[in-house]
């Protein structure tokens, strides 16, 4: 779906059904270096049970213009926009990793909007170690590698995302490369990885949050450990659902984050 948010083009994948406002909708935030089709099998699951999906690009993600922008709060605010553009009143917000954040902050700037919050692999504060942000500026290719070597638990997770013979690793590193190439920033990895190190506003945004929450972690993630988590779940007054996965849950464990999203938005 092509919509246009402050004058430039934005993309949101619906799950395979024309987008229907009037439906309870479900809003999708991809993490750093990703897109929307992180949310592939969540998307069209809801979809085609009685919800109007958009899993979103970011703006200079794949299918949306950039330039990307620096912040997760310049992140909430383009969602919250974005919402506007699609008709949408009120939604169901849900994001993976970086993604989580820009969930969060949108439904504390618009608590009335907000029905549910899903916050996927996410942990506060989602500091990046000073190396891997050098990396992702100065070599973005080996920090790709480096994180999706991070970012999966086991070298054959079985059942997974989207079959049988596909190998995870191998997907994930080609998607970030599809990102940082898409719109010729080199520096997108940088970009991305230096909000999530600079949000500061969880406490705030916790103070406003006005619907339930919920924590979706992985047991063995690296890039955002389930027991640094706790902090961030008693703030929100959060429900945890911890499933055996690393950071990249949607493609390690899918069905069991669909039992969790499915209970979170229930």
């Amino acid at each position: 779906m092509k919509l246009e948010v402050a004058g430039r083009a934005a993309y949101a994948y619906t799950g395979g059904k024309p987008f229907d406002p009037a439906l309870p909708c479900l809003v999708l935030v991809h993490g750093a270096l990703n897109d929307h089709s992180v949310w592939n099998l969540l998307a069209r699951w809801f979809a085609h049970h009685g919800r109007g999906v958009l899993a979103v690009d970011l703006p200079g993600h794949s299918a949306s213009a950039g330039p990307a922008l620096t912040s997760i709060e310049a992140m909430a605010d383009w969602l919250l926009a974005l919402l506007d553009a699609a008709g949408v009143e009120r939604a169901a917000l849900a994001g993976h990793s970086m993604g989580s954040l820009v969930a969060l902050e949108a439904a504390a700037r618009a608590p009335a909007r907000a029905t549910r919050l899903a916050m996927l692999g996410s942990t506060y504060p989602m500091k990046v170690a000073p190396a891997l942000l050098q990396t992702a500026l100065e070599a973005p290719l080996e920090a790709i590698d480096r994180v999706v070597s991070y970012s999966h638990s086991t070298l054959a997770p079985k059942p997974s995302f989207p079959g049988p013979g596909i190998w995870l690793r191998g997907s994930a590193r080609a998607l970030g490369r599809h990102v940082l190439v898409a719109q010729g920033d080199a520096a997108l990895f940088h970009t991305d990885f230096a909000a999530c190190n600079a949000y500061a506003g969880a406490e705030a945004a916790g103070a406003k949050l006005a619907c339930p929450a919920h924590l979706i972690l992985g047991r063995f993630d690296q890039m955002t450990p389930a027991r640094s988590a706790g902090a961030l779940a008693a703030l929100l007054r959060a429900r945890v659902h911890t499933i055996d996965a690393g950071h990249s849950l949607m493609a390690e464990a899918p069905d069991a984050v669909l039992a969790a999203m499915r209970a979170a938005l229930a």
